[in-house]
């Protein structure tokens, strides 16, 4: 396929390394500078992304835009480029309920652009078969070809819009889930003095156990304040579906206690990782 002009909104760690893929396939990368973080401005120097400015700009030069941002900010950055009247393809990579996917896809045809939903697991994608990321919509196809390169990997899923993000959902509602439900019980059980009986238990029915939760409660700590707001819209995607959603409303709770530990240069300790949660705001 011919090179296209991508913008990206926004180059975090996750993002640049998506544009790393387009990239290699020889596209033209480019981003929006302004408002943005040091950090930010970086890695889109690191890796030769061109600043558009702002995310007018960006509309103006790109015929394709591609959001991976945290989730509660994922509407409002779409709503943003329906404003400057963006004409070409919106891709929406973002961790969000699959109604709320298909309502910026809604808001941003009336503006006059084409949608497509699209849904990522895994890190950061440096290697191939570790991150994939999952496209519905009539375009998904076109979208899937931009990074055809790797390492990213991609899978066009059948259906409309919203198919994508069911799927992203449905599999952190499990991953993520069970770990913000694993650090909640670690802390219980040291509010109760029971957690080093619960530890033996564990391992006494699965060899190594206590171990792995307690590396899990620990490695969430970095984007708890970004899986806050996965949780939310899990839980508001379980509802949708007519089940209930309380168990992820919980799971988000739990990772906001943890969103004190954002930017730390390493992990903190299983001790203070569970005093944090047992401290209540």
């Amino acid at each position: 396929m011919s090179a296209r002009y991508i913008g990206l909104l926004h180059p975090g760690t996750m993002g640049i390394s998506i544009a790393a893929t387009a990239q290699r396939g020889g596209h033209h990368l480019q981003w929006a500078s302004a408002g943005r973080s040091s950090a930010t401005r970086a890695r889109a120097q690191q890796f030769d992304l061109v600043d558009a400015g702002t995310v007018a700009g960006l509309c103006a030069r790109c015929d394709l835009i591609l959001s991976v941002c945290p989730p509660h900010a994922a509407e409002a950055v779409a709503n943003e480029v329906a404003a400057h009247a963006f004409r070409g393809l919106y891709v929406d990579a973002n961790a969000i309920a699959p109604q709320r996917a298909v309502r910026i896809g809604a808001a941003l045809a009336q503006a006059g652009a084409e949608f497509v939903d699209g849904g990522i697991i895994g890190g950061p994608a440096w290697e191939p078969g570790r991150t994939w990321l999952y496209l519905s919509g009539p375009r998904a196809a076109e979208v899937a070809a931009c990074f055809a390169a790797g390492p990213l990997e991609t899978r066009v899923l059948a259906g409309e819009a919203g198919q994508a993000s069911a799927l992203k959902m449905c599999y952190a509602a499990y991953s993520k889930g069970t770990t913000a439900l694993l650090a909640g019980i670690l802390a219980a059980a040291e509010q109760y003095g029971a957690r080093t009986a619960l530890e033996q238990e564990w391992d006494q029915d699965d060899p190594g156990f206590s171990a792995r939760a307690a590396q899990r409660a620990r490695r969430s700590t970095a984007k708890a304040w970004r899986f806050a707001g996965e949780m939310d819209e899990i839980a508001a995607t379980f509802r949708a579906a007519g089940l209930p959603g309380e168990f992820h409303a919980a799971a988000a709770e739990v990772y906001r206690r943890l969103a004190v530990f954002k930017d730390a240069a390493e992990a903190p300790s299983l001790e203070v990782v569970l005093a944090a949660l047992r401290a209540r705001p």
